[in-house]
């Protein structure tokens, strides 16, 4: 199952503490692994720490799964490999379906990453004009130059963007619609940095312009997940088992890259506490001076990810779905 339940302190819901304590003594669990990102790494330390103060002996281990790729101690988080697959291929059928018209036009899409542009970074397998990450400021009159100047080389000019990027000052391009609401999680809930660069290109620029907003399909696509991605998911899932009876607690298992020339990686775990509530952007120096492309070292990162394919059984054309 899945849920998106926020975790408060124990101090501010002892009763939800109280009441989980009492259902893990109740059914003797003493091994509890909770798979997720940045928000179940925190629930990770705060139901470790509980269960120390409480006496009760009961294993606690994260096992990182996140599209965003955005969790520090891990080379990269299971999922990230076949939504990045996704997001590549995807972008690389786009690139090809613009790329036939001689008509000056802008394409702009919008690809998840509110705060960390790995996803949208993953768009540069397929080579597209411009990527834009949250990790650099975004500045719109630089942005309408790069169009003008790709546009001197070709009319079709293909832009991966993310939906976190930012203006110097801290706000959202995407915040420019509907104004800001907030999610489950205390996040402001972000849509539309593509629509907003999309009408500021019509009114400055003048060309065929239009965004498109990749959405749930990026995280469920599943037809096309990467194998090396799967292979991965479990291995840190059988380490996750290992780690809890050799009796660790309060970690968060890690995937750590061997080496990019001949990839290969190995499992390890790292204390949660200095994980929890932290995010791994894509480093500088993996995004160009200029701040609209990455660098050879970002897309040697990512390429070892998405490699190999897994494909699901297909029954009267479709793919056939597990439901538990």
């Amino acid at each position: 199952g899945s849920c998106r339940k926020k975790m408060k302190s124990p101090a501010d819901d002892p009763e939800t503490y109280a009441r989980l304590l009492e259902t893990f003594k109740k059914h003797g669990i003493r091994y509890f692994f909770y798979i997720g990102g940045n928000d179940s790494m925190d629930t990770v330390l705060k139901l470790s720490q509980y269960a120390a103060e409480n006496d009760y002996e009961m294993r606690v281990v994260g096992v990182p799964k996140t599209i965003d790729n955005d969790l520090v101690g891990t080379d990269h988080t299971p999922g990230f490999g076949s939504a990045a697959k996704y997001v590549a291929i995807t972008m690389k059928e786009i690139l090809r379906d613009v790329s036939v018209y001689t008509t000056p036009a802008v394409t702009i899409v919008e690809i998840m990453g509110r705060d960390a542009g790995w996803l949208t970074a993953a768009a540069s397998l397929a080579k597209p004009d411009l990527i834009y990450l949250p990790e650099t400021a975004f500045d719109p009159e630089e942005f309408l130059m790069a169009i003008e100047n790709v546009q001197k080389n070709h009319p079709a000019v293909l832009v991966a963007v993310s939906e976190g990027i930012r203006f110097a000052d801290g706000r959202y391009v995407g915040e420019g619609l509907g104004g800001r609401k907030i999610d489950a999680f205390g996040h402001v809930a972000l849509s539309g940095a593509g629509k907003v660069l999309e009408d500021l290109v019509k009114e400055r620029i003048g060309c065929k312009v239009r965004s498109i907003e990749l959405n749930l399909p990026q995280r469920c696509a599943a037809h096309i997940a990467s194998a090396t991605d799967i292979s991965e998911s479990v291995g840190v899932g059988k380490a996750a088992v290992m780690a809890a009876i050799n009796g660790k607690t309060g970690v968060m298992m890690t995937i750590n890259r061997v080496d990019d020339a001949d990839y290969s990686v190995y499992y390890d775990s790292e204390n949660i506490e200095g994980i929890a509530n932290q995010v791994k952007h894509v480093p500088r120096d993996f995004i160009n001076a200029e701040g609209n492309y990455v660098t050879e070292a970002c897309i040697g990162y990512i390429a070892p990810l998405i490699c190999g394919e897994i494909f699901p059984e297909f029954e009267d054309g479709m793919p056939k779905h597990i439901v538990i």
